[in-house]
């Protein structure tokens, strides 16, 4: 069997950060360069309808069906104006009327707009950091989406738990990013949405989703691309009894159909994103260069430390 790092192609190199605001650019006809400029009037007009979703359901009472309804039809209308793109397959493995824990890959805010396109009414798993955003955090409230703390993984898991299973209870499907980050493909998965899985006793539903980075590439430059492409590939669901078991052989399943995409998935380099230091991640043993790579880092920035000291 190949190593993952065998299929991986070359990276695409971001646009040189900027401090300005986020700018909206479309590609030009040929293809090639970052693209005439567009006015930023439609990043603003996006934020402004994110503001707009409803906080409270029917007669006053919070409704997770009214917000969920809301963010799709919020997720529609953003692709629709900035010309996205989202190729879909896999539907087929959906069953009508289950409750899941969606195991998806994780490149940035746009992939939203691609997976809530599924069937499915989800409520996501985010870094408790997230509600300190702008209009991002007040929805994440209004949703009753979960917030955790990956770097404190018991009582990020006790409150996963107790607050994933209401939400089951409720109807709602759970999306987990099992990458932990947005850094890239070479990330490792951690266990969390696996072992929730067989917790909750619901089928681990894997969602393969790539080209987001390439529409919204925040936190790395503000650049908003307009014309862009999304896949979102759903995968056979696994049994909740046989999810743990199996993590390692999902997680290559999905990552072989990342890297043979048609829009390719975004790849870590820390010499133009930085070594995230304050960050819970590991490389995957199948990009042994990276890997290494960041343990020396590693190993240099505590010898540092302990100069210092």
């Amino acid at each position: 069997m190949r190593p993952l790092a065998a299929l991986r192609r070359a990276p695409r190199r971001l646009p040189e950060r900027s401090s300005a605001a986020t700018s909206v650019s479309s590609p030009p006809a040929s293809g090639s360069g970052r693209g005439s400029p567009l006015s930023s009037f439609l990043a603003r007009l996006l934020l402004t309808f994110a503001s707009l979703l409803p906080e409270r359901g029917p007669a006053g009472i919070r409704s997770r069906t009214a917000c969920r309804a809301a963010e799709r039809w919020w997720a529609r209308l953003a692709a629709s104006l900035i010309g996205l793109r989202i190729n879909i397959s896999g539907l087929e493995h959906i069953e009508p009327g289950e409750r899941y824990v969606v195991a998806s890959l994780h490149e940035g805010f746009a992939d939203s707009l691609a997976l809530l396109r599924l069937p499915l009414s989800l409520t996501a798993v985010a870094r408790d950091e997230l509600a300190t955003f702008p209009v991002l955090g007040a929805q994440l409230s209004r949703g009753r989406h979960l917030l955790v703390r990956p770097e404190r993984p018991l009582q990020s898991a006790r409150t996963l738990h107790r607050e994933a299973r209401a939400a089951i209870d409720e109807g709602d499907s759970v999306l987990l990013f099992p990458q932990g980050s947005i850094l890239g493909i070479e990330l490792a998965f951690q266990p969390g949405a696996f072992h929730l899985a067989r917790r909750l006793d619901r089928p681990l539903l894997p969602v393969v989703v790539t080209g987001g980075h390439r529409v919204w590439e925040h936190p790395f430059a503000p650049t908003l691309r307009a014309n862009q492409a999304m896949s979102l590939v759903v995968l056979p669901p696994v049994p909740p009894e046989e999810a743990v078991a199996r993590q390692s052989a999902v997680e290559r399943d999905m990552k072989r159909f990342a890297l043979a995409s048609k829009t390719p998935p975004r790849h870590f380099d820390p010499s133009r994103d930085g070594y995230w230091d304050d960050y819970r991640y590991e490389i995957h043993p199948d990009f042994p260069d990276l890997a290494r790579r960041v343990a020396s880092h590693r190993r240099d920035t505590v010898g540092a430390d302990a100069g210092r000291s």
